[in-house]
């Protein structure tokens, strides 16, 4: 896989609108592959689709494996307009040859290959290797999940990975598909992410086909089920999401772990490599290179955990919940990655957890907890290169055990925000924390109903999903006294109002309105999924009173405990 031409210098705006598949041929820039070392056991032809042990190097080549007729779905106009892309590419037939998994006929210097990566698996800091075929570790990864592109792109570098493209040899005996139902939820959620502000990946683009489907276990209509009950046909999809790079906590375990144990020649050298990969792909504006290799690597460590606190932060303060934030679902870029049982807490609850295998250390509020747990095994992963630099060792346990004391100070500072405070108040925290769980409050209604300044109960009473007592509302009324009290200090109340608004959104991720949307593209109608599009990437704006009237309501009743909206399995 040598000599793949680099077209431009990774910094380089070319200012050009991409309008044609020529166009985006000019502004390849294979970093990955270049740079680091494909497994020597791989074909030259990419041609490979079966499970098995990989033991060495950074990826392995493979095609993607297109899915049968396709049909275009959505693009992200936002996305499309970042990267200098012109929309109307989105509907050209070498696009969607392209981005449904066809890389024939691409034209030149673009690759008829793709690749897939390997890692590892921690979760909550213990290494697992049950869930790999071989029970060695050497066979999980990437098993459908295949990047088929690295673009200079106005100015940024993008890495461009197809979702569903077919068979790895990571795929673990699975098909390597994705879903409908899965790719129209990851492809809304990250540009909803990315308009609530929040680190992630991004969306380009969404293709199903009208004819292929797979079987996988889901709940039958009506079923309150906690794990699905039937098996389901579903069309399959190819999302494409896009991101600076993929590369993983679980994938520095990898090559960490392959270190320790000198299990071949190059171990220490290939872990050194995708540690530079990784500094140059995410980090590049903020460690100095000139520096000692050594400390680059506490640079890159105290980097990363201000990007993962703040993260961690982010997610509690739109309310988000990962549901499995295992270290293979953990982006060394601190970004938000992998959208499978993910969810957004509606009923307020510190122990939501949206996915029937996840359990309550990857629930809503214990985010923190595994992420300092990822941030650990991110840290024993640089060890191996610095056991020749004991005083820089000494110093990464000391920025490793700090994790917590971060962490706290990004929670407290998301918290004075989303109350619209001066300064963080522990108590008055915690007290309303309380109410919420035992009055049955909806958590961003609650919040965004606070940006109006209320002076008491009557001002959120909306947000309850059962009227509060009489005992509640007393309660409640002393808080909103001890609440307004401290606003006093925090300065123009209009502009409190206003501050307090680009924190708390209005319109969020519910769950119950994207089932509809997805079932409705199993019959080839995507108009909701375009209503969503429009709906989701603005969700601190005051919309329509017909948009606020059907997206901004507490979930009905007859959705909770429904199996595929207020839980569901990760079979997509």
């Amino acid at each position: 896989m040598a000599n793949n031409t680099s077209n431009l210098d990774n910094n380089q705006d070319t200012g050009r609108e991409v309008k044609t598949l020529n166009d985006l041929a000019e502004c390849v820039d294979y970093s990955f592959i270049n740079t680091l070392s494909a497994d020597p056991n791989a074909t030259a032809s990419g041609d490979d689709h079966n499970p098995r042990q990989v033991f060495s190097g950074h990826y392995v080549p493979v095609k993607p494996t297109p899915i049968e007729n396709p049909v275009y779905i959505a693009h992200s106009n936002t996305f499309f307009n970042e990267i200098g892309f012109d929309d109307a590419l989105a509907h050209t037939p070498a696009f969607m040859r392209l981005f449904s998994g066809d890389t024939t006929n691409l034209p030149s210097p673009m690759l008829n290959y793709g690749w897939a990566t390997g890692y590892a698996l921690s979760i909550y800091g213990t290494e697992y290797t049950q869930q790999c075929p071989f029970q060695t570790g050497n066979g999980y990864g990437d098993g459908r999940a295949i990047s088929v592109l690295e673009a200079n792109l106005n100015g940024k570098h993008w890495e461009m990975q197809l979702k569903g493209a077919g068979r790895t040899p990571y795929c673990r005996g699975a098909d390597g598909r994705a879903v409908l139902r899965s790719s129209v939820r990851e492809f809304l959620v990250q540009e909803h992410m990315h308009a609530l502000g929040v680190p992630t990946s991004r969306s380009l683009s969404l293709f199903t086909s009208s004819s292929q489907t797979v079987d996988r276990p889901w709940y039958r209509e009506g079923s309150c089920s906690q794990d699905p009950d039937v098996m389901v046909p579903n069309l399959v999809a190819i999302s494409t999401r896009v991101a600076p790079s993929f590369i993983r906590v679980g994938q520095l375990e990898l090559f960490a772990r392959r270190a320790r144990c000198n299990e071949h020649p190059n171990a220490l050298r290939e872990l050194e490599a995708l540690v530079a990969h990784l500094i140059k792909r995410e980090y590049e504006d903020q460690i100095d290179k000139t520096q000692p290799f050594e400390k680059q690597l506490l640079a890159l460590a105290i980097a990363f955990r201000g990007r993962l606190t703040s993260l961690v932060a982010n997610w509690i303060r739109v309310g988000y919940c990962q549901g499995n934030f295992n270290s293979d679902n953990c982006a060394c870029g601190g970004f938000t990655l992998d959208y499978g049982p993910f969810g957004f807490c509606e009923l307020f609850d510190p122990a939501f957890q949206p996915w029937t295998g996840g359990g309550r250390h990857f629930s809503f509020l214990n985010q923190p907890a595994a992420a300092q747990k990822n941030f650990e095994m991110f840290c024993r992963s640089l060890q191996p290169l610095l056991t020749n630099a004991p005083e820089v060792l000494s110093q990464l346990d000391a920025v490793c055990n700090d994790f917590v004391v971060v962490m706290e100070q990004e929670m407290a500072s998301m918290w004075k925000a989303k109350l619209g405070l001066s300064h963080y108040d522990h108590d008055l925290l915690m007290q309303l924390l309380q109410l919420m769980v035992q009055t049955r409050v909806d958590y961003s209604l609650f919040f965004r109903k606070l940006c109006d300044l209320p002076t008491d109960i009557s001002g959120v009473d909306k947000c309850f999903y059962n009227p509060p007592n009489r005992s509640q509302i007393e309660r409640w009324n002393t808080w909103f006294s001890r609440w307004t009290s401290l606003l006093e200090e925090s300065g123009n109340v209009e502009e409190v109002k206003s501050k307090m608004k680009r924190v708390n959104p209005k319109f969020t991720w519910r769950e119950w309105h994207i089932v509809p949307a997805y079932r409705q593209a199993q019959q080839g109608e995507f108009s909701l999924i375009h209503e969503l599009q429009s709906v989701l990437t603005k969700p601190y704006d005051e919309q329509s009173e017909d948009t606020e009237r059907k997206y901004c309501q507490p979930r009905p009743k007859e959705y909770f405990c429904a199996g595929g909206i207020s839980h569901y399995s990760c079979s997509s």
